[in-house]
Formats: structure tokens, sequence, C-alpha cells
């Protein structure tokens, strides 16, 4: 398939047709990688952790104390008669 660069402001760039993307996962707006092999540009999809970031998210929740159940504890009266 040919294409061609085209200008945008001051960088350039190729129209990707989604047939393509849609080979290797890729989505507009989704994020890739690209690094130049040879005379090639690669372009990679980035693959992420499903819990990326999520670490960090608890964090600035805790910090901002809106960490509180959301829900009351589902109990029932009888549970502190439970033997175990």
């Amino acid at each position: 398939m040919i294409s061609s660069v085209k200008k945008f402001g001051n960088s350039a760039g190729v129209i990707i047709p989604k047939p393509l993307l849609s080979e290797v996962g890729v989505e507009a707006g989704d994020s890739v990688e690209m690094h130049v092999e040879g005379d090639r540009i690669v372009i990679e999809r980035v693959v992420k952790s499903i819990r990326q970031g999520w670490a960090e998210d608890a964090k600035r929740i805790a910090a901002e104390g809106d960490d509180h159940l959301v829900w009351p504890e589902f109990t029932n009266e009888e549970d502190g008669k439970l033997k175990w």
C-alpha cells in the first residue's frame, strides 16, 4: 500500500488506514511507540499492564480522604454468634 507524507504544522504525518490499524490491534487515539530500524520507521502498539496506574490512583484517593466505603458492610445480625 502506498501513501504519502503530509504536512501538519511544523511536523509531518502519514494517514494509516483502519484495516492496517486493526491488524495490529490499534485504534485512533491509542498510544504507539515509534523507532527507526535501518531505513524504516517502525510503529508498534503500546501494551500496558491491565492495572497500570492503580497504585498511584489509590495513593491519591487516600490522600484526598476519599477512600471510605461507599456501601455499608454486608452483615447479618446473627453473624456475631457464628463459631469457626
